[in-house]
């Protein structure tokens, strides 16, 4: 079978494989076509590509000819082009593409939703949300430390003692789990909110202080991902938030609902008692913010507040960020492909079942049903 690399539109630098795990993929016995400067972004030239064992062409020559699409995001433009029974490996988002969703199914396509792999230990190595928020969660201290007008670690000097910086990471997830670790070697006090009690002692292991608040909804089913919270809950949140803000340095704010708009836990009040010179940096700014003032267009100074929105920053670290995505497709590709290089989707497989959003005309996956209420078709 043939797998077709996109390049990818607007502003994004990732690429869905590069030259080395392009070659894992040939050697699985797969035949591999590369759209012309599909790899440009993240530094990987079409010579490379054609050394790795594949061939470079024209857009509409790599979807017509591939019975696999692989990119980063969906190819939104470019459904009219597709063809029934292609096979698209994408970061599909259904809530929010729903509509070119049903244009697929529609269409005949098989769509395997890349940010639906389910979050168990068979398929840790496929999973790509968590290996982008490991780069969000990474950049965004790093970003976070060179905004701030003060010093991160304390310094003992002849000059005097200048005391860390405080930082407030609100969601333990896999980026502000990252973030935890890179604040604290950078010698920062960590402090930390997560409605999941789960993630206490990794955020103690990590030598961040977890902040409990009592009455915490949780839900098994949910996948180890973040549940909508009681209207109580959210109250009781606000306040301590709002307390521990006023005495932090920098926000690292990652809370994520899948399929539901961010929390807002960041009040204009909240901001309005933090310190002048504080720097805000929210990575839930593509689904709304965690911040009440954040713009994802642009960084905002509130009251001397530094509040900036980043839910780009895979695509600024594009080298890296798409070794690992091109990391986690193969191991995906890994589970579907025979021997002789023919993609065989296995429903009974719980991965597959999962990551398969429609196939054959129909919804498949139960979370994409969940997701966009799809009773029947």
């Amino acid at each position: 079978m043939i797998a077709g690399i996109l390049r990818e539109s607007g502003d994004e630098k990732r690429v869905a494989l590069l030259p080395g795990e392009t070659a894992a993929a040939i050697k699985m016995g797969l035949k591999v076509m590369v759209e012309e400067g599909a790899g440009t972004g993240a530094l990987a030239p079409d010579d490379d590509y054609r050394a790795a064992g594949a061939t470079t062409a024209s857009r509409k020559e790599v979807i017509s000819g591939a019975d696999l699409l692989l990119t980063v995001n969906p190819p939104l433009d470019d459904i009219s082009l597709f063809k029934e029974g292609q096979m698209l490996f994408t970061v599909l988002d259904p809530v929010a593409n729903r509509e070119w969703l049903e244009k697929a199914r529609q269409g005949g396509l098989s769509v395997m939703a890349l940010d639906l792999v389910p979050r168990i230990t068979r398929a840790q190595s496929m999973d790509i949300l968590s290996s982008m928020a490991t780069v969000a969660g990474y950049k965004a201290v790093l970003e976070a430390a060179s905004m701030l007008p003060r010093f991160f670690p304390m310094f003992m000097s002849a000059a005097g003692t200048i005391k860390p910086a405080r930082v407030l990471v609100l969601g333990a997830g896999v980026a502000g789990l990252q973030a935890i670790a890179v604040a604290r070697k950078l010698g920062a006090v960590v402090e930390v909110f997560d409605v999941r009690s789960a993630v206490k002692e990794e955020v103690k292991s990590l030598g961040g202080k977890f902040i409990e608040v009592e009455g915490a909804r949780e839900d098994a089913a949910a996948g180890g991902y973040a549940v909508e919270q009681s209207e109580e809950f959210k109250k009781k949140q606000q306040e301590l938030i709002q307390q521990r803000a006023a005495a932090a340095d920098v926000i690292i704010a990652t809370a994520q609902i899948p399929g539901r708009k961010a929390p807002v836990l960041i009040l204009k009040e909240t901001v309005s008692r933090m310190k002048s010179g504080s720097v805000i940096i929210d990575l839930a700014a593509s689904t709304g913010g965690n911040c009440e003032l954040t713009d994802k267009e642009r960084d905002m100074v509130v009251n001397g507040v530094t509040i900036a929105g980043r839910s780009y920053y895979p695509s600024a670290m594009s080298v890296d960020a798409s070794r690992m995505f091109g990391n986690n497709l193969i191991n995906l590709l890994r589970i579907m492909t025979d021997g002789e290089g023919n993609v065989k989707p296995d429903l009974t497989d719980e991965i597959v079942a999962g990551t398969m959003a429609v196939s054959g005309g129909e919804y498949r996956s139960p979370r994409v049903k969940q997701l966009l209420d799809i009773k029947q078709i």
